[in-house]
């Protein structure tokens, strides 16, 4: 004898079971029909202040700082060969290459073979230069630019100071000397390139 009686939606979904219908409804519903829309592979769409897309027949949303964690996530396999990326020259390899330490080894055994070593290794430093040109601008007017107004000293009192460095002056003579630096080594950068083009 049963303790508890079936109610009808309970025999409905029984019956969605048994038939294969899983995602049928068991029962009606007044007053309301949303409607629905149907997505492909890649399409991108907004519903409810979010934005989504379809990447591998998986609904996600996106997010605006995709393209940021494209650069700054390693995958786990290489772009370039397919291969698991677990070794640990790996990862810095990839953060300059976009490749995996085997692939650079193979690309720039062809550049040695090429004669091409050289140029390559003098491009990758410039770049690196104009990098940290970029960082330390960067830095400089973060550093300029800082609140000066109030200090606390090992006492714990607050104490404000007046004067300090004019910031307009020194942001301008920063981003001056930034931009001098990075047009020498940009110069640097195309000589390179234009000597090689000519050998």
């Amino acid at each position: 004898m049963l303790k508890k009686e079936f109610k009808r939606k309970d025999v409905q979904r029984a019956r969605n079971l048994l038939t294969g219908k899983t995602g049928a409804s068991t029962g009606t519903q007044i007053g309301y029909n949303k409607k629905t829309e149907d997505h492909k592979e890649g399409d991108v769409w907004t519903e409810g202040r979010k934005t989504w897309t379809i990447k591998n027949g998986i609904k996600q949303t996106v997010s605006k700082l995709d393209t940021i964690k494209k650069e700054v996530f390693m995958p786990l396999s290489c772009p370039n060969c397919g291969k698991i990326m677990k070794k640990r020259l790996d990862k810095p390899n990839y953060k300059i290459h976009k490749k995996c330490f085997d692939c650079v080894i193979e690309s720039e055994h062809k550049l040695r073979i090429r004669g091409e070593y050289d140029d390559y290794k003098k491009k990758l430093v410039t770049k690196n230069s104009l990098d940290i040109v970029d960082e330390m601008e960067s830095y400089l007017l973060d550093a300029i630019n800082a609140s000066n107004s109030s200090f606390v000293s090992e006492d714990g009192v607050i104490e404000k100071w007046v004067g300090g460095v004019n910031k307009k002056e020194w942001s301008q003579k920063i981003k001056e000397a930034s931009q001098t630096r990075r047009e020498h080594l940009e110069k640097e950068l195309n000589d390179e390139e234009g000597t090689k083009g000519t050998n």
